[in-house]
């Protein structure tokens, strides 16, 4: 028999959600308009929905009888997460005005082709934009691994079209094709391991798998099969993440994708990743397992994310040294910072996952810049990405110079800037765990990309113009130069609001 009133508990949580797959409905009909008027609305439509679905999540959570009797593992993740990934979403589809059907847009409005919906993509991409914004967000909600599992894949399943659409271009349809096929082999590791917790406790919820998890640890510890099936959907989920072993995706992808769309990989995924992890390893918990009153992860499950986050910073930070392309340099910075923020993962509860969520806010703001200021300029009709294209750029483009300048000094974790608050305390959240060796290794990895991050202020401000950066000029939409702007304030400003921001 279904419990009518906890039904309606899960739905009065996810009436955010159902705000915005509204919103995915509508815009996927105003983009087969004949009208252009509403075409062009489109992702401004976008910004109301999202808006509107933040003004509505404080409301949503106000009722804290409901929350409490809603089952849900960290009933405190939701309004935190939802709220920065709107936030973040409304300055994402900024960076797609313009991006979608622009070819195809300029031929009708000078006559050299007829409005044909068919060959319009600009409703499907912002729908699928919603979408994948509401399956990171019902991350959040899960209380089974059904629920989990659903949430993961809304959230990846439409970047893969997005990727696809992005660009005109080959390069784009490779770049999903690898995506979508990574993406399989990542769904099936996490949903194995999913199937052998199962096997462990013999439920699907989170609640009950934490109490069966507490009676292994109370009896001498966690079974193989509990510990085998954690670790192998950790490794599923950290293709969500971009983290080791599932990150070889992440250059070709982003170098193939349009630079919105590389922007919006680089965060979306990774932050429903990041609270998957959360919630998986709260069913374990971390403490208990080395004796009463312990702390910290299973010794099998801690030696693993070590691995993965020492791997993943290094290998991140060592291949951004090597790259030309700005993109696939931005791509191996996206690898490094998953292996930080597994840092506070490792830490646990506390100080450790306040330092991960506000890490995911402010990762979200830096990393929009330099992505927007990639999309804000062009060359020959075609976005630039070498970094060769940025030298000098302050002769040209003055304000797209020093965005640039001020997002990677905060990526760099250069005081007083965002990213130092947020990388310092995942470093204290680190040390508070007696997890030094791991915080040096950040540390010398931080040291490491500064080498490259170095390279995006340089080349802006300091190196003469070449040949190719001669011929770069504004594209057709101010919206992603307007979104750089906006997040470079942002950078600079939010320092002074931490404890309005912290979780």
């Amino acid at each position: 028999m279904i419990d009518s009133q906890a039904m309606l508990d899960k739905v009065w949580f996810i009436l955010p959600e159902i705000w915005l797959f509204l919103g995915a409905v509508v815009v996927s009909m105003m983009g087969l308009s004949r009208a252009k008027l509403l075409r062009d609305a489109v992702p401004f439509v976008v910004c109301f929905f999202l808006a509107a679905a933040m003004v509505a999540i404080p409301w949503v959570y106000a009722d804290k009888s409901r929350l409490a009797e809603a089952n849900l593992l960290m009933p405190t993740l939701g309004p935190y997460v939802k709220m920065i990934v709107c936030g973040i979403g409304i300055v994402l589809s900024m960076l797609s005005v313009g991006l979608i059907d622009r070819g195809i847009e300029d031929a009708i409005k000078s006559g050299r082709a007829r409005f044909d919906p068919i060959r319009l993509c600009r409703g499907e991409y912002f729908a699928f934009f919603l979408l994948s914004l509401i399956g990171a967000m019902l991350v959040c909600n899960a209380n089974d691994l059904i629920w989990l599992f659903l949430a993961l894949e809304l959230t990846s399943l439409p970047t893969y079209v997005m990727v696809a659409i992005s660009r005109p271009s080959p390069k784009a349809q490779e770049a999903a094709v690898k995506y979508f096929f990574l993406g399989a082999l990542a769904a099936a590791l996490f949903l194995y391991g999913f199937a052998l917790l199962y096997g462990s406790t013999g439920s699907m919820e989170l609640t009950v798998m934490r109490a069966e998890f507490a009676k292994q640890v109370a009896a001498g510890g966690l079974d193989r099969l509990a510990i085998v099936g954690m670790i192998l959907a950790l490794l599923g989920v950290s293709f969500k993440i971009v983290a080791v072993p599932m990150h070889f995706y992440a250059a070709d992808v982003y170098e193939g994708a349009a630079s919105p769309v590389s922007a919006f990989l680089a965060f979306v995924p990774k932050t429903a990743g990041m609270v998957a992890m959360i919630l998986l390893l709260g069913t374990i918990g971390w403490s208990g397992h080395a004796g009463p009153g312990s702390v910290g992860l299973p010794q099998p499950i801690l030696v693993t994310l070590w691995m993965i986050a020492v791997l993943t910073m290094t290998l991140g930070n060592v291949g951004a040294l090597l790259q030309r392309s700005t993109k696939r340099l931005l791509a191996y910075s996206s690898i490094a910072h998953s292996g930080y923020l597994l840092i506070g993962v490792i830490a646990g509860p506390g100080l450790g996952i306040d330092a991960v969520l506000f890490y995911l806010l402010a990762y979200g703001v830096m990393n929009i810049v330099p992505f927007a200021v990639l999309a804000g300029l062009q060359r020959r009709g075609e976005e630039i990405e070498s970094l060769d294209d940025l030298a000098g750029l302050r002769f040209r483009y003055p304000v797209m110079a020093v965005v640039m300048a001020v997002a990677a000094m905060s990526l760099i974790g250069f005081p007083p800037l965002l990213g130092f608050v947020g990388k310092f305390s995942l470093l204290v959240a680190g040390v508070q765990a007696k997890h030094v060796p791991l915080v040096v290794i950040a540390l010398i990895n931080s040291a490491i990309s500064a080498w490259y991050y170095l390279r995006l202020v340089g080349l802006p401000i300091l190196a003469s113009p070449t040949a190719a950066s001669d011929t770069v000029k504004h594209s057709a939409s101010p919206w992603p130069r307007v979104a750089a702007v906006l997040a470079a304030v942002a950078i600079v400003v939010l320092p002074f609001f931490v404890n309005q921001l912290l979780p």
